[in-house]
């Protein structure tokens, strides 16, 4: 049982960092992004060639960072993806949901996301074919926390959840502390007076697809630390990560964050009474029971 709550703990923090870039994108563009999970499967793999590309160049890179699986590659490379991640984000928005935000309706959106997603994996399939990639191929023993209960955990795993939480607590200090932050949770209430007050509206867009690209693409990456790449990585996460963004309420930073440990932890438990194979179906039962009990989720408002 604890050994589950500890590894929910650690799912749920790449897949708060997930739902975060989604439910801003929620909120501010008012459509539903399917294609935002492809962005950790981007961020993965951009980080998987770029960790190659430093080892080659730079073989001093190639060594472990302490007990770690990642390397000093690995590491410069998460910053790199990071970028390139958050490039994409904002180059698809403007050259496909710009062009259907203005002739068509939310709904043509959510189509356009759905196709988005499809063109994302196919294209990954095709360059790096459709095996599983780990950026190490050396084995990651786990440290032994507790022997009674048997309690294991991964060095790797510690770094992803302390990681994950100061890139949490670094957003929460733009959002709250800073005139970038105000003005995009302006634009998320009403971008309309937004605007009317002086705030770039366009500049707010491309922020909030650079933001969530970039920690996206983190997440991506802490996905592949943890387990393995594959080009359909993003088809698996994308459950969850909505999941996650509807239990803490579309709209709500730090609903994405709670929804993300919830959702981590209940797929966890839920191993403990279900077989394997039912796992996938927790974040969807989550969702039904979410909408039907408190359809604005945890921190959500009810919009006009």
């Amino acid at each position: 049982m604890i050994q589950h709550l500890v590894d929910g703990i650690l799912v749920g923090s790449f897949l708060s960092l997930g739902a975060i870039g989604l439910t801003m994108a929620m909120h501010i563009l008012r459509f539903a992004n399917f294609s935002h999970a492809e962005l950790l499967s981007i961020g993965a793999y951009c980080a998987l060639v770029f960790d190659k590309v430093f080892e080659s160049l730079l073989p001093v890179l190639a060594a472990k960072i302490g007990p770690l699986s990642m390397t000093g590659a690995l590491a410069i490379s998460i910053v790199l993806s990071m970028a390139i991640t958050g490039l994409s984000a904002v180059l698809i928005d403007r050259f496909i949901f710009q062009r259907v935000r203005q002739k068509g309706e939310e709904l043509s959106m959510v189509f356009a996301s759905f196709g988005m997603a499809l063109i994302i994996r196919n294209i990954i399939g095709l360059v790096f074919g459709l095996s599983a990639e780990l950026y190490s191929g050396d084995i990651a023993f786990a440290m032994i926390l507790s022997r009674d209960p048997l309690l294991l955990v991964k060095p790797d795993q510690v770094f992803v959840l302390i990681a994950a939480l100061i890139l949490m607590f670094a957003l929460h200090l733009v959002l709250s502390r800073t005139t970038f932050g105000f003005s995009l949770r302006a634009v998320a209430e009403n971008p309309s007076l937004a605007q009317v007050h002086g705030v770039n509206l366009k500049r707010m867009i491309a922020a909030v697809w650079i933001i969530g690209g970039g920690l996206g693409a983190v997440a991506g990456i802490f996905y592949g630390l943890s387990y393995q790449i594959t080009p359909v990585m993003g088809r698996d996460l994308v459950l969850p990560i909505f999941a996650a963004t509807i239990v803490g309420g579309i709209g709500s930073v730090y609903g994405a964050v709670l929804g993300g440990f919830i959702v981590g932890i209940a797929s966890n438990l839920a191993l403990v009474i279900l077989p394997s194979g039912y796992s996938p179906s927790v974040p969807f039962l989550m969702i039904l029971a979410v909408l039907l009990v408190r359809p604005n989720g945890l921190f959500g408002e009810a919009r006009a």
